[in-house]
């Protein structure tokens, strides 16, 4: 058998998931969760009724993310440990691999770390969402080990964009241009000398794009708007004519579509049908986890819902599409776990893509509630069951 490797970037298993299960299912399983699965998704208790979306938690590139970073704990018990940035936007996760002695680089901007007391002996993990080209390679230059979890969605997204810089192609990412995923895809553009990308966070800012392909504008005040979030030197003039679009994997499907449309009808206004095989280019690559996920809320909106509750990490993007879809339909909390359900009269949400947490009150109606609960792909069945419980307590104390 093949010794696992020690050195160099490693993104493959140590052979350790056997030693370390335990450990993950005392910290991220739930017994109350697998039996809601067995039936049926539903339950019923005092005077609520329960309904869990039939794809939630963690989605496979999470879950190996988390594997590989126990298994690399435990394959180098004695050496220094660190993460370019959280693992995964969930803050229980974090703060267990914390607790493991495995240490956050200081962070710097543009995706960047800090990287002046690394050594060659010391391990760096590279989260699921990747990390950019620029910190790659200076940890590289260290020599230091280098685990990369990188979700395979995600590294997906990047040879799509570095075919754009390839042919000539102006990759355009609907996505947060701040977020890890986004910087790292962005990295990638710039793969070949005429790469070049434009991050777009939603349609309001696409349909800016389109007016200036269709109808021109003033230059400075396009630069203006959108330099922060494009590639240096961009030229809307010379680089928005020829596209290809992209998008973080985590972003809502259907306004990613929408925008990849919208964009395509820009180019065919302005250089016509026969043309558009020449300059416009278009993947669908949300992942299919975060396909399921909504699909699996939009479901759970036909049973007629009183109420949602939408787990998971303030800071993940998937978690905050989900809400914002449930919020079309009843009202919608994003929280981060049972701590923010503050009692049967107040809990605690964010805001929709906002950075806004607040709290409402007379969040728990009276009589019977249908309940709908769903979590984003980076939380624990563990927390899961930690609000449903805390859900149950609360609406049937009275």
């Amino acid at each position: 058998m093949e010794k696992p490797a020690t050195s160099g970037i490693i993104r493959t298993s140590f052979g350790l998931k056997d030693s370390i299960k335990p450990q993950l299912e005392q910290s991220y399983s739930s017994p109350m969760v697998d039996g809601l699965r067995a039936n049926g998704f539903t339950c019923k208790e005092g005077r609520v009724e329960l309904f869990l979306a039939e794809e939630f938690g963690f989605c496979y590139g999470v879950d190996r993310a988390i594997d590989y970073a126990y298994q690399t704990r435990a394959q180098f018990p004695d050496r220094r440990i660190f993460l370019t940035n959280e693992i995964i936007h969930n803050p229980r996760v974090n703060a267990e691999l914390a607790q493991m002695g495995i240490e956050f680089l200081p962070p710097l901007t543009e995706g960047d770390c800090d990287v002046s007391s690394l050594h060659a002996k010391d391990v760096v993990l590279m989260p699921a969402f990747g990390t950019t080209v620029k910190l790659q390679k200076k940890l590289e230059d260290i020599g230091c080990v280098i685990v990369d979890t990188t979700c395979g969605s995600v590294m997906s997204v990047w040879k799509r964009v570095e075919s754009y810089s390839r042919d000539g192609f102006t990759s355009v990412i609907h996505g947060k241009y701040n977020h890890e995923e986004t910087l790292a895809t962005s990295s990638r553009a710039l793969k070949y000398p005429s790469g070049k990308y434009l991050v777009i966070r939603d349609k309001s800012e696409a349909q800016k794009v389109c007016d200036y392909i269709e109808q021109g504008g003033e230059r400075a005040a396009f630069l203006k708007e959108f330099s922060w979030c494009s590639s240096a030197g961009f030229d809307p003039d010379r680089d928005l004519q020829k596209m290809g679009c992209a998008n973080q994997t985590t972003m809502l499907s259907s306004e990613s579509l929408e925008i990849a449309h919208m964009l395509k009808s820009a180019l065919e206004k302005k250089y016509g049908e026969a043309q558009l095989p020449a300059c416009f280019r278009h993947f669908d690559t949300i992942c299919s986890a975060t396909q399921d996920r909504q699909d699996a809320v939009m479901r759970l909106m036909q049973k007629k819902i009183d109420l949602m509750l939408v787990v998971g990490g303030y800071n993940s993007s998937n978690t905050g599409h989900l809400a914002e879809m449930s919020a079309e339909y009843c009202p919608s909390y994003h929280v981060k776990d049972a701590d923010c359900l503050k009692s049967a009269d107040e809990i605690e949400y964010k805001v929709i893509f906002k950075e806004d947490i607040r709290i409402a009150k007379n969040w728990l109606a009276n009589g019977n509630l249908k309940v709908g609960i769903t979590a984003g792909a980076s939380t624990p069945n563990r927390v899961i069951e930690e609000v449903i419980t805390r859900l149950f307590a609360l609406a049937n104390c009275r």
